[in-house]
């Protein structure tokens, strides 16, 4: 049984989601709400919302868990040979957080093979804009020719990055935005980005899944660190392309 948690309901433990024989793995619980306090407390504990509209807001804490290790990021030669154009050339740039609610709903408009509609609702999207303007999520973006081609955006606490969605309009554009993302993190000596669900395109990456446990234990200790700065631009590839 999922319970229904109350306004002012605290999460049940992670250990208490659905298990992997259910219909439903990782579902920990539904909520009528999506306070921006109950999304924060969420994700400090390995928690994430992920429903549609018309349904309750459902909250999930999936064992095993997809990360992508900075360290671990996959660079094809095609895709290094990319790279390096963007970095020559001055149609391409690398914004962050120019607007974070654009791309947001450029996210939900771009259409997801197997995937009917979208979970990024008006609801999610005031949340995750509330987040922003308090400094706890960002959006990384690609441009080139001075008009938004890709991009993608998370939630960061300390030193944890939590992956929500991209987007491409142009090939490449948010792949790039992610090289970005980790050439950023890995200059700041974070270890883990999470991902949430294993899909084939993270896997390519190298994302990679692990045990809920170890993640949350992670989680713990990244959470509580300094947060790091969010005002970078492309340069920060020649970290990508130097591994």
């Amino acid at each position: 049984m999922v319970p229904w948690l109350a306004s002012d309901d605290p999460f049940p433990p992670v250990e208490r989601a659905l298990g992997a024989t259910s219909g439903a793995p990782g579902l920990l619980a539904a909520s009528a709400d999506l306070l921006p306090s109950r999304l924060i407390d969420a994700y400090r504990r390995g928690i994430f919302p992920w429903y549609s509209d018309g349904q309750p807001v459902l909250w999930w804490s999936p064992d095993p868990r997809m990360v992508l290790v900075p360290a671990e990021f996959k660079v094809s030669d095609s895709f290094r040979k990319t790279l390096k154009r963007v970095l020559r050339d001055p149609a391409w740039e690398v914004r962050v957080d120019d607007d974070f609610a654009a791309v947001m709903r450029a996210c939900a408009e771009t259409p997801r093979e197997g995937q009917r509609g979208t979970w990024i609702t008006a609801d999610i999207v005031d949340a995750y804009s509330t987040l922003h303007r308090a400094g706890d999520a960002h959006s990384i973006e690609t441009w080139f020719d001075g008009e938004r081609v890709g991009g993608l955006y998370g939630v960061s606490f300390g030193k944890m990055f939590f992956g929500e969605s991209m987007f491409a309009h142009k090939s490449d554009a948010s792949k790039i935005a992610l090289a970005a993302l980790v050439g950023h993190l890995r200059q700041h000596k974070i270890e883990m980005i999470d991902c949430q669900q294993n899909t084939s395109h993270l896997a390519s990456l190298g994302g990679r899944e692990i045990p809920r446990k170890g993640f949350v234990t992670h989680l713990r200790r990244a959470v509580a660190e300094s947060p790091i700065p969010w005002h970078f631009d492309k340069s920060v590839l020649l970290d990508v392309l130097a591994r």
